[in-house]
């Protein structure tokens, strides 16, 4: 099920996300609609957060990426970085923030430890585009948006399409959801 997008005025895009305890059959169907949501919407990565639920929990799918076409989708459950490296700036979107593009810095690589769609333990090094597109959804988790990282200046130069976002103009191809907010949809 298509589930829509929270947009960057909503508060549970700012709170700090809750630990799960294990994966029953509704975490299994949150996370196959959180894949289809954010396929749905042409995203990297999707949390929880983003479609309305406090969790610590996150997808991605990289391999619509020619050079990452092998990875496999994951599915990320209680997070948490134990290790960064490197540096890298890239510009970056956001579902929950459509129309909006900035750079953003990250450490270039990461060890991240987690669970699995299985629930089970894993402690894994990431690079590149993996280990940004899994810091940008961690940072949901943690209430953080990707235009919070951006330098001052940066900011500024979205200013305008921020307050417009907040003040419910909203232009996304995919469903949307966020409190007093009227949603101008692209036709597909």
């Amino acid at each position: 099920m298509i589930l829509p997008i929270n947009i960057y005025s909503d508060d549970i895009l700012r709170q700090r996300a809750k630990p799960l305890t294990g994966v029953d059959d509704a975490v299994k169907g949150l996370v196959a609609s959180m894949f289809e949501s954010m396929r749905n919407a042409s995203g990297l990565g999707l949390a929880a957060p983003q479609v309305g639920h406090s969790l610590r929990l996150l997808v991605l799918d990289l391999s619509c990426i020619k050079k990452y076409e092998d990875e496999k989708p994951m599915v990320v459950i209680n997070p948490y970085i134990l290790a960064v490296m490197g540096s890298s700036d890239m510009e970056e979107g956001c579902l929950s923030v459509p129309g909006v593009q900035g750079d953003v810095q990250r450490p270039s690589a990461i060890t991240l430890k987690y669970r699995d769609e299985r629930f089970e333990e894993q402690v894994c090094d990431f690079s590149g585009m993996v280990a940004r597109v899994l810091q940008h959804e961690i940072d949901h988790l943690n209430g953080t948006l990707f235009v919070d990282r951006m330098e001052k200046r940066g900011r500024r130069k979205i200013k305008n399409k921020l307050e417009s976002l907040a003040s419910g103009v909203v232009d996304a191809a995919y469903p949307v959801f966020a409190r007093e907010v009227v949603a101008i949809s692209k036709p597909s």
